[in-house]
């Protein structure tokens, strides 16, 4: 089965940095996610919900094969637009791309959560209009009640999973149960063990095995996050975002920290479990620019991507969860069957803390991976 790139999969760089710096100057960056608070009190734009979209066109910015490779086809077949698909690698070039300045053209982006709320803030994002995407009664409940955005006020979201142990259940002694299972690995899986390397997730092992939450702005708190990180370091493979899934298929790890959507169940005795200390909730987004000169048809592309067909392919192909119930009842059994993660209830992953953009306190998240990384 074919497997995505992951979109969290970021490079050591301080995206939340800068991104924190861009908001700052904007006047958000408070990580308050409420909509009286940030830029969804903006006026929204008078729409025409009998607009011609004959006369518009979307232009999309994308992960990689996160959505089906025959979409503008699809488009220009159903609503008869023409759709331009444009790629990110990472949420940094996309915020890159969104927070410049320039008139990229962009109507619809894909950004993680924390991202979307960071650019709502920035005031750069259209709020949504309900009433031109009926699709949206295709989500599960749980899909409102997201921190960043609750109510799906400026965003809709597109996929959305959780964090935890992928270990393979025939090179372990005792299952993994534990954050602790991976910052303090008993002797048969010493050096065996990898961490992920992107700010949040580096510490969010830590972060939780202490108790705290993954929106900590705590000095105090984040002193013995890195404590605990740095105590973990010398019995680490090292830290991997990309290639945990291989290194456990050859045997090099036993147990990993691994979005769940990348933790290869299918095949055998590789397992994943959610440690008892609980993990975060990761979504991914689709948004609205407000610089967009085609909204209307940036709500009929969102509200034909929320159709059963389309949604479902991302959980079929990249085998991520999508919050949509009308998709994942077609998902095929069989699939859902060998892969556990697919396998989760939207009420599950809601015991998991949605990640929110903390505004000029991420850059204590991005310290935090610099020192611990360059540590000997």
């Amino acid at each position: 089965m074919f497997r995505a790139r992951s979109p969290r999969s970021l490079p050591a760089a301080v995206l939340v940095t800068g991104l924190a710096l861009a908001v700052s100057a904007c006047g958000g960056g408070s990580g308050d996610t409420t909509a009286a608070d940030s830029g969804a009190t903006a006026a929204a734009a008078q729409l025409n919900p009998n607009a011609d979209l004959t006369k518009q066109s979307v232009t999309v910015t994308v992960w990689a094969d996160y959505t089906p490779k025959e979409l503008p086809e699809k488009v220009k077949e159903k609503l008869k637009f023409d759709l331009k698909v444009t790629l990110h690698d990472t949420n940094e070039v996309a915020m890159a791309k969104l927070t410049s300045g320039a008139d990229t053209g962009i109507d619809v982006a894909f950004v993680s959560g924390q991202y979307a709320q960071a650019l709502n803030e920035a005031g750069l994002l259209e709020p949504l209009h309900p009433e031109l995407i009926p699709n949206l009664a295709n989500l599960y409940p749980e899909a409102k009640e997201l921190a960043y955005d609750k109510g799906n006020v400026f965003s809709v979201p597109y996929t959305w999973g959780t964090t935890g142990i992928c270990y393979r259940s025939d090179l372990v002694k005792t299952p993994p149960a534990s954050w602790n299972d991976i910052l303090n690995p008993p002797a048969d899986a010493e050096k065996k063990v990898t961490m992920m390397t992107t700010e949040r997730w580096l510490a969010l092992p830590a972060v939780k095995a202490l108790g705290y939450s993954v929106n900590t702005r705590s000095d105090e708190e984040l002193a013995k996050v890195k404590e605990k990180l740095l105590a973990a370091k010398p019995h680490l493979l090292g830290y991997d975002d990309t290639t945990f899934g291989d290194k456990l298929k050859s045997g090099e790890a036993v147990m990993v920290e691994a979005w769940d959507g990348w933790c290869p169940t299918t095949e055998k005795n590789i397992k994943f479990v959610v440690p008892k200390e609980g993990s975060d909730l990761w979504v991914d987004t689709m948004v609205i620019l407000k610089s967009s000169k085609n909204k209307e048809a940036a709500h009929a592309l969102i509200n034909y991507i929320l159709s059963p067909e389309i949604h479902g392919w991302a959980a079929e192909n990249i085998l991520y969860k999508v919050p949509n119930k009308a998709a994942m009842d077609q998902v095929d059994a069989k699939l859902k069957a060998d892969n556990t993660p697919l396998q989760m209830t939207p009420a599950q992953l809601l015991q998991g803390e949605s990640i929110i953009d903390l505004g000029e306190d991420s850059t204590k998240f991005s310290r935090l991976q610099t020192e611990v990384k360059a540590a000997k």
